[in-house]
């Protein structure tokens, strides 16, 4: 099964791509997708659109995944923010016709860690370790992203 993780964000969107076949996982590609606060909002959500667009085009994933949105109520407008290029990535779900899953954050830790109140460098060794990366990956974003994609490969294995 090979599944698409997206840590989406308006400035920088990680993406992890993996392979899930017979218990093993492999990096397929990870990256990030990044805009210019400089340009207005419509102009980056069409960047992300079009660069979640080619990816599922070029990595060909089976599963899409993204992280259930999380509000705090003293910052409303990151929510806001957030659920709009949470928007253009599943429209473009829809437009390549891809499986869509969602969990919260506590529940990708504890798939990936064991632990849902897990460190974010807990869940970046893990993430390494998990893939045998040489290095841990650059961008937060993208760890997160590939711990979406890790985390449902657990799920959707074992149910948990």
């Amino acid at each position: 099964m090979r599944i698409l993780g997206i840590d989406p964000a308006l400035t920088i969107t990680g993406y992890g791509v993996i392979e899930a076949k017979n218990n093993k996982m492999f990096l397929i590609e990870a990256g990030i997708i990044n805009t210019s606060s400089k340009d207005p909002t419509p102009k980056r959500l069409d960047k992300i659109y079009r660069g979640i667009i080619k990816l599922i085009s070029d990595t060909k994933p089976d599963w899409l995944v993204l992280e259930k949105l999380y509000a705090h109520y003293r910052h409303p407008t990151t929510a806001y923010i957030l659920g709009q290029a949470r928007g253009v990535i599943c429209l473009a779900c829809a437009t390549k016709n891809i499986h869509l899953a969602e969990y919260a954050a506590t529940r990708v830790k504890k798939a990936v860690v064991g632990q849902g109140l897990a460190s974010k460098l807990q869940v970046q060794r893990m993430v390494a370790s998990l893939l045998s990366l040489n290095t841990l990956p650059k961008y937060m974003d993208v760890t997160d992203a590939l711990a979406l994609a890790i985390a449902h490969s657990y799920i959707a294995r074992h149910k948990i």
